[in-house]
């Protein structure tokens, strides 16, 4: 299934049905008297989150969406039926926008959570309503008033704790196939990620972390080069960033250079995302000796400052990426709170 992370689609909610104008004629009654009932309430539209889903893939080709129309009033003062309400599911981490007033209607961020867009119109009211003591025989009835309509855009934000953030073949993916149960593309060349992959690590019994893998960044992605910096919107909820480096790059002056192309094009998309916290991964480890890493690693330190910790790490060594994984926990905070409500589940690829 393809990833689809914007759709726009048209919402129409069921108009209600309109109110019976009846008179009650039975033989050997001789005091018949209006009994016509009242029409029943156009159904809703809601949007509703459903944590089995991660694409809005759904939405790609069907714009249009309807709920069911209330049914007409019937004599006897038989009420109509309501329509029923249509219930879209969509990801947790949707957000829902009004395409004629750019304003939020609102986003779906929790498993269950739901979301009404269009409201449906009113029932229509019967004769028999309007009886009185002066007006015995009314023929007065009222139609049902219409439904909401709208034209929405929605976006997908997926939702995760860490972000993997990194130059193209830095080994992201690697990493989130090691530690998750994602099966992200694989392979030696560059944008073998072409798509955000989701992933949820079991840090142990009790404390889980999401990761989000985005594309490779390079130089010029704000301006469209490479895959650009459309997925970058992906990492908005995350609170920490793993920056992943490759340690086999030329020399340590290029490392250091690698890092703030990616810090230029986080901060040329958002200067807030730059500012979350950043930790570095020095990848590929297993390719070189114990005294170039630590000459590596020292200078790095030197040249980023402490406020980016730096961890050897291989991609292909689960037992490198655990330590890492119980630090990321404790700096969050995850499985700390006695309110944490972390529902996820390991899944695949978000593709």
């Amino acid at each position: 299934m393809k990833f689809v992370d914007e759709a726009k689609l048209r919402v129409e909610a069921g108009d209600g049905g309109n109110g019976c104008l009846s008179f009650r004629r039975e033989k050997y009654v001789p005091h018949g008297g209006p009994d016509g009932g009242d029409g029943g309430n156009g159904g809703s539209v809601y949007f509703q989150a459903d944590h089995n889903l991660n694409t809005l893939f759904d939405y790609r080709h069907q714009h249009l969406f309807k709920a069911e129309r209330g049914r007409d009033g019937a004599g006897g003062n038989r009420s109509g039926r309501a329509g029923n309400d249509l219930v879209l599911r969509v990801p947790p981490g949707t957000i829902c926008r009004d395409l004629e007033t750019d304003e939020i209607v609102g986003e779906l961020t929790r498993h269950g959570e739901t979301l009404c867009v269009v409201r449906g119109g009113w029932h229509g009211l019967g004769n028999a309503r309007f009886k009185s003591s002066v007006n015995q025989a009314p023929r007065r009835t009222t139609d049902g008033s219409p439904g909401e309509m709208r034209e929405l855009a929605i976006e997908l934000n997926l939702i995760a704790d860490v972000g993997l953030v990194g130059q193209p073949n830095a080994g992201k993916s690697t990493i989130l196939a090691s530690m998750s149960a994602a099966r992200p593309r694989i392979a030696d060349y560059p944008f073998t990620t072409i798509e955000p992959q989701v992933g949820v690590v079991s840090v142990d019994s009790l404390r889980r972390l999401t990761l989000v893998d985005v594309p490779g960044l390079i130089a010029g992605a704000a301006d469209g080069a490479g895959l650009g910096d459309r997925f970058l919107r992906h990492l908005g909820r995350t609170r920490l960033l793993l920056h992943v480096v490759d340690v086999l790059e030329a020399d340590q002056d290029s490392l250091v250079e690698h890092v703030a192309i990616v810090a230029r094009e986080l901060s040329a998309f958002s200067p807030a995302l730059a500012e979350r916290p950043q930790w570095i991964l020095l990848n590929k480890t297993e390719l070189v000796d114990a005294e170039t890493l630590a000459a590596i690693e020292a200078d790095l330190s030197a040249s980023l400052g402490p406020e980016m910790p730096i961890y050897p790490v291989s991609g292909i060594v689960p037992e490198t990426l655990r330590p890492v994984m119980g630090a990321v926990a404790d700096f969050l905070g995850i499985g700390m709170a006695s309110g944490d409500d972390s529902e996820a589940s390991d899944c695949g690829a978000a593709s």
